[in-house]
């Protein structure tokens, strides 16, 4: 797992220097006290194909990006812990003369000062607003758009997936229509294609296509070809962080986001039929002990028939209805949802996990980032 995007904001207990040339302040006419002053956000341009934005508001430092990104051509693999991120963002700052982020120790109640609300809580270092957990999983070559079609027809608790017209891409979201929800944001895509489409464009436009800097990226490129990788991403964003305490930079335990990822990544495991057809679905019951006899299997299986064929005759509400929903779930067919047969490909998606899919080496060759010399604060 690494750290693919990173929005984290600190308000610190003294003036932050002016670094835009225009910037606004609000002043009380009746005194003329200035009360705060705010500098439009800016963009540092960090490499060739992404920036990072910088906001300074009165005495909180907001930055956003993909620090996995500074500096380098790629981001096939980044950084893995929150503290290398910071480190790279706090280079950056130095470089306009600004404080950097530092762990909290405490947290304390605001008392309402300068239109603050009262009862906010305040800590003594960095909050976390958003980040995005990152694996690429290797599938083998010719496998990733046969399991993207398989593992769209999961839900991940609530959310539905969906898998894009293109059936490059599958996100999961409460509506099952791809929008990112309100806590959370989760996908899988061909990590190939999205090269394709946005790095490799963008190298050659700067350096040109006899470049070695376009011969290096091609060469990252046509290994995730070889080995069949699909990128598996979760934004957390900030009210989820603030639900499970995971907002407050050193007060809780990093472990917890690879327990959170680590769940993510289960999503597959349902994915047990070889075949959408009443005999094999039938006997996957048997042979994963959801159903004792051929007759009950078979009896359970005839839902999934009935199912496949577009029916809107299912009656949730009996309770029978929902005792064979459930078994059937266990083996990966959900048939609350609705019944897309086009996800169900004829090579089975099983295969991929049992033979091939494992975490993506990194080779010899690909050139790691090499600016983590300065560490967090």
């Amino acid at each position: 797992m690494f750290i693919d995007w990173l929005t984290i904001s600190q308000e610190h207990d003294h003036d932050l220097p002016v670094v835009c040339d225009v910037f606004t302040l609000t002043i009380d006419a009746n005194t003329n006290e200035v009360l705060s002053t705010r500098q439009p956000r800016f963009k540092h341009e960090a490499s060739f194909s992404t920036s990072v934005s910088i906001h300074v508001q009165g005495r909180k430092i907001r930055v956003e990006g993909n620090p996995s990104r500074v500096g380098r051509l790629d981001n096939l693999f980044g950084f893995t812990s929150i503290e290398q991120c910071v480190s790279v963002y706090n280079a950056l700052l130095r470089e306009y003369g600004l404080p950097g982020f530092s762990r909290c120790t405490r947290l304390d109640i605001r008392q309402g000062e300068s239109g603050a609300k009262s009862g906010d809580r305040i800590a003594d270092g960095a909050k976390i607003e958003r980040i995005d957990l990152t694996t690429n999983v290797s599938l083998g070559e010719g496998n990733v758009l046969a399991y993207l079609r398989g593992v769209s027809s999961q839900r991940i608790g609530h959310s539905i997936g969906f898998l894009y017209p293109n059936g490059r891409t599958v996100a999961w979201t409460p509506k099952g229509n791809g929008k990112g929800g309100r806590l959370q944001y989760r996908k899988a895509y061909d990590k190939t294609f999205e090269m394709d489409q946005n790095c490799l464009p963008k190298i050659k436009r700067v350096f040109g296509e006899e470049s070695q800097e376009y011969k290096y990226v091609q060469r990252v490129k046509n290994y995730c070809a070889q080995e069949g990788v699909v990128r598996m991403e979760q934004e957390l964003k900030s009210e989820y962080l603030q639900r499970e305490a995971l907002c407050y930079w050193g007060l809780f335990d990093e472990r917890r986001l690879a327990e959170l990822h680590s769940e993510f990544l289960k999503i597959d495991e349902k994915l047990k039929v070889t075949a959408m057809d009443i005999v094999s679905i039938a006997e996957q019951l048997i042979a994963e002990g959801v159903c004792e006899t051929l007759r009950s299997a078979r009896t359970t299986a005839s839902y999934a028939l009935e199912w496949m064929s577009g029916t809107s005759n299912i009656d949730f509400s009996k309770s029978q209805v929902k005792g064979h929903a459930a078994k059937l779930n266990r083996i990966g067919i959900n048939i609350r949802n609705a019944c897309d047969t086009s996800r169900f490909a004829p090579v089975f998606v099983r295969q991929c996990r049992e033979v091939t899919k494992s975490a993506l080496a990194v080779p010899t060759w690909y050139q790691r980032p090499n600016h983590l010399q300065q560490v967090a604060a």
